[in-house]
């Protein structure tokens, strides 16, 4: 009887993993072959790979729109452990009556979507780049600063902070620290896989980001991979083996990046949980 329950279990998470794992073998797969065969439907390798390649190459600037992603999602990033950390730090270690009141808002603003906000957001934007053009429309600091940190990210420091040894914190001060060097020498090294796993959520999020910069970002020379490989398939006839080509492309970095902190993240993700 355990033998079959056994078996049963794994039989479907088996099946689970095929399904997850098939839209991306899918695209892998129709990035070698043709636009007529994606259409059709072929689910073996082709031998079209390169030609789509040289086709992406020839249409979009390929390498600045992966620089450019690069940049504001290694950007975002930095900013978004800083100042999140910070706050989930401060929220759970420091005593204040006003704290919970204002923990309790910031959790209350996760339910504004962000659509409600791209209108004031781009307003105010497009009003600084008159004085602050380098704050201004079509930077990235302005894709940056309005997406840099979330709420849900101090949410995950504050409760990982939960796990963390206070005891540590004391010691710190009876041998001299001061509060900053508590949270840079003690709290930062300590929490390194808490860290690893707000990096993943940030970076992906950040490189995947697309409705913003699509509103900031104004000139070619500026938009990100997103906004290119949405242009790929805006055309009349979209040739589904270039956009395929450009969607592995895309998806490289962030794969790499989660899979060589993969363990990191896990044990992240479960020690906010608890």
């Amino acid at each position: 009887m355990i033998a079959l329950r056994r078996t049963i279990i794994y039989l479907f998470l088996a099946a689970v993993a095929v399904i997850s794992i098939f839209p991306f073998l899918w695209m892998v797969i129709s990035s070698t072959n043709l636009s007529v065969d994606v259409t059709q439907g072929r689910m073996l390798p082709g031998s079209h790979f390169m030609d789509n390649f040289h086709k992406l190459t020839d249409s979009i600037n390929l390498v600045p729109a992966l620089w450019n992603s690069l940049k504001i999602s290694l950007t975002t990033t930095i900013l978004a452990l800083l100042v999140a950390s910070l706050a989930g730090y401060a929220f759970e270690i420091y005593q204040s009556k006003a704290k919970d009141i204002v923990f309790n808002l910031l959790l209350v603003s996760m339910m504004i979507p962000f659509a409600a906000l791209m209108v004031p957001l781009y307003q105010m934007f497009s009003s600084i780049s008159r004085t602050v053009p380098l704050i201004g429309i079509n930077t990235m600091n302005a894709v940056v600063l309005p997406t840099f940190t979330t709420a849900f990210l101090i949410f995950f420091f504050r409760q990982s902070t939960k796990m963390f040894a206070k005891e540590l914190l004391e010691a710190g001060r009876i041998d001299g620290l001061t509060e900053l060097g508590l949270f840079f020498r003690v709290y930062m090294p300590t929490m390194k896989t808490t860290y690893s796993a707000a990096a993943i959520i940030t970076f992906m999020s950040s490189w995947n980001n697309y409705l913003w910069p699509l509103i900031v970002l104004q000139t070619p020379e500026k938009r990100t991979i997103p906004l290119l490989i949405s242009n790929l398939g805006s055309s009349y006839s979209p040739d589904f083996g270039v956009i395929m080509t450009a969607i592995v492309i895309s998806t490289l970095p962030t794969a790499l990046v989660f899979f060589l902190m993969q363990k990191q993240f896990v044990a992240g993700m479960v020690g906010s949980v608890k």
